[in-house]
C-alpha cells in the first residue's frame, strides 16, 4: 500500500517538524466536491482533480477515529468546516513513528508517499495551537 505524508499550511508549522506549504483555501462552505461541514479524503490526485472525495467525516469527537479503506493513506484531505480544526494522525513510514498535524478550517492537507494518514479528530476550535 502506498504511504502518504501531510504537507499543510504555514500556520501549522509548529505542529510538525516536516516542511510545510500553504495549500489553496476556499472561502465558500463547500469545495472541490466536499460538502460543508465535512472533512473529505481523496485517495489519489485524480480523485482530487475530478472533485470526487472517497470518504468524509463530520462528527466532533474527543478521540481519534481510525480511517477506513476509503480514507486511509489519502493524497489530500480538505476541511470545509468554517469554525473547526481537524487533527490528522499519520505514520512516518521511515521510522514507524506516529505524529499529528492540525488542519485549519477551509485548508487542504497534501500527503506524499513518505507518510500515511491513519486517523482524524475534529475539534470545535478554529485555530491550531
Amino acid at each position: 500500500m502506498t504511504k502518504r505524508f501531510a504537507i499543510v499550511g504555514a500556520a501549522t508549522a509548529a505542529v510538525a517538524a516536516s516542511a510545510l506549504v500553504m495549500a489553496p483555501t476556499a472561502s465558500a462552505d463547500s469545495y472541490n466536491g466536499c460538502t460543508y461541514p465535512r472533512v473529505c479524503f481523496y485517495l489519489t490526485t485524480s480523485d482530487w482533480n475530478s472533485g470526487s472525495p472517497n470518504a468524509a467525516y463530520q462528527d466532533v469527537t474527543t478521540g481519534y477515529q481510525n480511517l477506513g479503506a476509503n480514507s486511509r493513506g489519502a493524497d489530500r484531505v480538505h476541511n470545509t468546516r468554517n469554525d473547526d480544526r481537524a487533527y490528522l494522525r499519520y505514520i512516518r513510514n521511515s521510522t514507524g513513528a506516529t505524529e499529528y498535524i492540525c488542519v485549519l478550517p477551509n485548508v487542504t492537507a497534501v500527503f506524499t508517499s513518505a507518510y500515511t494518514v491513519t486517523g482524524i479528530r475534529i475539534d470545535t476550535a478554529a485555530t491550531c495551537p
